[in-house]
């Protein structure tokens, strides 16, 4: 049975159904257009008189504005990609090759060693490049301060203290041939870089072992420089500390001349009847009547009336060495 048209109004008549695939496609394609070119599209398309040119530059029109409003990003995108680094995609080999250290020319380079025995380190590391290179230049550099101490038996010692302990720096063109061989020596910890992969290492059948490759990294050379005036820096202020504790001792002692029945005086000197005894005072030669320096000759350089202790310079084995001896021990050596 046929319904009719006013009790259901969706049922179009066949005339309508001619407009209906043109109006649904236009309104669903141009709805994010403006209201003024959706309102031209739908009176065309009502017309009947859209051609496919018409259709084209409408398209267009509707682009040119969009571009307009929006800014002409594409340029813009272009120009921030153009400024972006590109990723250096170089083989793994290359970054692995130490060889590659050679390019850089002459650098300092920083080698971990032990910090106990870092000087007995770097002696032995400079024996072995000089026997191993021979025609290779290189410097190898320990920072470090000369200390002088008093000890408890009035010599004096050199202590070498270092300024950065378990540091070398070295000055030479590094390979892998000098770098594997540094790196093999006794005491020697590798250089201080960065790890940039790591090999694998067969121990046996059952156990593969890895080894990682640490590149090193040059030191830059104002970095150098603050080293070395650090070092001398402090090797002068261990100068004048030790200056001012030198002085101070000899400002303490007392430099006039010790009472006639605190001295001790040979036979012989008793004996030539001479009434006048010579003063000890710094800087004369005294001679050493008893104990483990007996008839050593040296220079009096202190003396100390307040504990009746006296401080002698002595050369022993080529070395200049001071001991702190009793006032009675000693006498002015007239010779």
């Amino acid at each position: 049975m046929l319904q009719s048209p006013a009790l259901y109004p969706w049922i179009l008549k066949p005339a309508s159904l001619t407009l209906s695939p043109v109006s649904l496609r236009l309104s669903i394609h141009c709805c994010s257009s403006s209201p003024s070119i959706l309102s031209e599209s739908l009176d065309a398309a009502v017309a009947g008189d859209l051609s496919a040119k018409e259709r084209r530059q409408l398209r267009n029109g509707r682009r040119e504005k969009n571009a307009a409003v929006s800014g002409n990003w594409r340029e813009e995108v272009e120009e921030i990609l153009a400024r972006r680094r590109k990723k250096d995609y170089s083989n793994w080999k290359e970054k692995l090759n130490l060889d590659n250290l050679a390019k850089l020319g002459p650098q300092w380079w920083t080698v971990r060693v032990s910090r106990v025995n870092g000087q007995e380190t770097v002696e032995r590391l400079s024996r072995a490049l000089a026997r191993g290179f021979p025609d290779m230049d290189f410097k190898v550099y320990f920072p470090a301060v000369r200390e002088k101490r008093k000890l408890k038996d009035g010599s004096y010692s050199d202590k070498v203290k270092s300024i950065f302990p378990g540091c070398v720096f070295l000055h030479c063109v590094l390979n892998k041939e000098v770098h594997d061989y540094i790196r093999d020596c006794a005491g020697i910890g590798g250089f201080i870089g960065a790890t940039v992969g790591n090999t694998s290492i067969s121990v046996d059948l059952h156990f593969i072992s890895k080894r990682q490759i640490n590149k090193p990294k040059p030191v830059v050379a104002e970095d150098m420089e603050k080293i070395f005036q650090e070092a001398k820096e402090q090797q002068q202020s261990f100068d004048q500390a030790f200056e001012r504790e030198h002085q101070e001792r000899i400002s303490n002692c007392h430099v006039d001349s010790l009472p006639p029945e605190s001295k001790n005086v040979t036979n012989a000197e008793n004996q030539s009847g001479e009434e006048d005894v010579e003063c000890l005072a710094p800087g004369a030669n005294v001679r050493v009547l008893s104990g483990p320096f007996a008839k050593f000759n040296g220079h009096l350089k202190c003396l100390d009336h307040a504990n009746k202790k006296a401080t002698v310079q002595f050369t022993l084995f080529g070395k200049e060495s001071f001991v702190d001896l009793e006032v009675a021990q000693i006498v002015v050596d007239k010779a």
